[in-house]
């Protein structure tokens, strides 16, 4: 079957940074699904596992996280799905990705794709919706419903595909006050068409944008870019018991000890955590995409889709690659069909 992967660990911009492969079609096992590849979607963690190294793979790695497709068979325990279901998910950090034309993934991390949208809509949404809503109800705890009225969010990074998420949950599930950051025109468009309350820009100090606006600080803080950048600008925005949680590991040591005097909690969110460790609760991802799917059919949150490309291939993927180390995308880079 095609794939697209690598052997070496390379620029984006060597010509066999990512490749394409020809690889051999599994069979599922257990609560395994087999899923025909419709669309996929690219994310940062594409990149930083792509990101170079002296490392050389015997066969080819495959990269990717984020699709959507039809399940073509299924592992003799599975009773969440049949043949002829389609689906979308994220899959399994420590599995092969999803740039194959068929992959296998554990039916307890897959949810029954919108019927709303396409395939390429709906890849676009598994990573990021699995992760803002950890973040958001998990991690930090926010309850859903009017509970929290009158408490300020600020969402570092509004217009990437988690932020697009996180900023559709907090709009349409909490009655919370939502700031965002943003630095550019199209930025802030997106932003501003999701219906936030306020924008910043965060390469600017965040501080001094926050008192321009009247809050006097946040209750609750996601932090999905740069954690080392912003790290005790979110120290000093954050109210006392305040939480914040962020996605964005830590290149060095921060300073916990600023939080100290708020009493202030610090949590981290990684989607994968449930699949990796194969966690009693693992399951609980299968609900939470069905339950985005019902919002999404229901007209309540939108797909953050972007930009389609056509084929899946390894150009189209360095492309995508490309852009998303660029780090100016404004929501989601989807690619579908295999030409």
């Amino acid at each position: 079957m095609k794939a697209v992967g690598l052997y070496k660990y390379l620029p984006i911009d060597a010509p066999d940074s990512l490749v394409d492969v020809e690889i051999e079609k599994p069979n599922p096992q257990s609560q395994e699904l087999l899923v025909e590849v419709r669309a996929i979607a690219v994310n940062p963690v594409d990149t930083k596992m792509r990101a170079p190294q002296d490392k050389v793979e015997e066969n080819p790695r495959i990269l990717g996280w984020d699709a959507a497709g039809v399940v073509a068979a299924v592992g003799p325990d599975v009773t969440l799905f049949k043949v002829g279901d389609e689906v979308f998910y994220a899959g399994s950090f420590v599995q092969p990705g999803c740039n194959s034309e068929f992959h296998i993934v554990d039916e307890r991390i897959v949810g029954n794709k919108p019927k709303s949208l396409d395939f390429a809509q709906a890849a676009a949404m598994p990573l990021t919706s699995i992760t803002a809503w950890e973040s958001m109800f998990d991690r930090l705890g926010i309850p859903e419903g009017d509970e929290e009225t009158g408490k300020e969010l600020l969402i570092i990074g509004g217009a990437g595909g988690v932020g697009s998420m996180a900023t559709q949950f907090a709009k349409k599930l909490t009655n919370l006050s939502i700031t965002v950051t943003a630095s550019r025109p199209e930025s802030k468009k997106w932003c501003k068409d999701l219906g936030v309350d306020h924008i910043i820009n965060h390469y600017l100090d965040i501080s001094e944008q926050v008192q321009e606006i009247g809050i006097d600080g946040y209750d609750y803080i996601l932090c999905f870019n740069d954690t080392d950048e912003h790290w005790l600008s979110m120290a000093a925005v954050i109210k006392p018991q305040g939480k914040i949680c962020s996605i964005v590991e830590t290149a060095g040591n921060v300073d916990l000890g600023a939080l100290k005097s708020k009493s202030a909690t610090f949590a981290w969110e990684f989607m994968f955590t449930r699949s990796m460790y194969e966690t009693e609760d693992m399951i609980e991802q299968h609900k939470l995409l069905n339950r985005v799917a019902e919002l999404v059919d229901a007209g309540t949150i939108n797909t953050t889709s972007n930009k389609v490309l056509e084929p899946i291939n390894a150009a189209n993927l360095k492309s995508a690659h490309a852009e998303i180390e660029g780090r100016h995308t404004v929501g989601k880079i989807v690619l579908q069909g295999w030409g």
